[in-house]
């Protein structure tokens, strides 16, 4: 079955989907992105998706080319008439374009193009992945500073995907002047005597939408939190560790640079934590 896609406010079959040669998405990456789950046929989380996405816009003066309630009534559309059950709604939306390249940012009347598509995944929520676990490897993190803006300047995420794939591992944790940022595309987190550590927020990570929601649960649980700078070589002695995103939710950690974490089977914090937001998130989905 051919998908149905979404662009700048009309319903598409894929292969029918054009977006000008000068678009400033496609020329320079000044676009931003949200990938919202789906489960059961309903949204997870699209509430704080549609937020962080009004964030990111006004950071970049980038004008917003719809209202949360029309962007909603999109996702929905699109889940329907593609028939996904589980599975992804990715969403893009970038500055447009005047019909020319130039570094200077068009005029404030060039309307800001927006694409949407859905990716089926089924089996998204009872994930293999998540029963074995995942082997990091460390990298050096030289993005730029403004991690917290979710653009689409997924270079070198990318290639930290594909220097993990080559040393036979599954994702690379992001290190900058000795501590850990984030994972390629997650939050990071270790737990050390039953306390969860993770990086607080600033520009040197996303916002994730995921991990708030996790954090939320986690103090809902009565576990312990601790927001602050760690190591590698901290997260290593850990008892075990995890990451969270909005497409693999609460993904377990069973190895770092060769070093395996507590009997190098996922723990049970994260087995409960991953247990509660899917129990959850569905509870809530619309």
């Amino acid at each position: 079955m051919t998908r149905t896609v979404y662009v700048n406010g009309e319903y598409l079959p894929e292969g029918d989907a054009k977006i000008s040669i000068f678009d400033r998405g496609f020329l320079m990456a000044d676009a931003v992105y949200e990938v919202t789950s789906v489960l059961g046929g309903k949204l997870i989380d699209f509430q704080g998706h549609a937020v962080r996405l009004k964030r990111s816009l006004d950071e970049l003066e980038m004008a917003a080319p719809c209202t949360k309630e029309e962007l909603l009534a999109i996702h929905r559309k699109l889940v329907e008439v593609n028939e996904i059950d589980e599975g992804l709604v990715y969403l893009q939306v970038t500055r447009g374009s005047d019909g020319d390249r130039d570094f200077v940012f068009p005029s404030d009347d060039t309307p800001p193009s927006i694409v949407l598509f859905t990716q089926a995944k089924p089996g998204l929520a009872d994930s293999p992945a998540a029963k074995k676990g995942a082997k990091i490897i460390s990298i050096e993190d030289i993005r730029w500073g403004r991690r917290d803006i979710k653009t689409v300047q997924l270079l070198y995420p990318s290639m930290g995907k594909m220097m993990a794939k080559k040393a036979g591992c599954d994702d690379a944790w992001l290190v900058e002047d000795g501590h850990v940022t984030e994972g390629t595309s997650n939050n990071a987190y270790f737990v050390k005597d039953g306390v969860i550590v993770t990086r607080p927020l600033s520009n040197d990570i996303l916002h994730g939408i995921t991990r708030k929601a996790v954090l939320r649960m986690a103090a809902e649980a009565q576990l312990k939190i601790e927001e602050r700078l760690f190591t590698i070589e901290e997260a290593q002695g850990a008892d075990e560790a995890f990451t969270t995103s909005a497409s693999a939710f609460v993904m377990p950690v069973v190895e770092i640079d060769g070093v395996a974490l507590g009997d190098g089977a996922p723990g049970p914090i994260a087995k409960r934590l991953r247990e509660i937001y899917l129990d959850e998130s569905l509870k809530a989905a619309i």
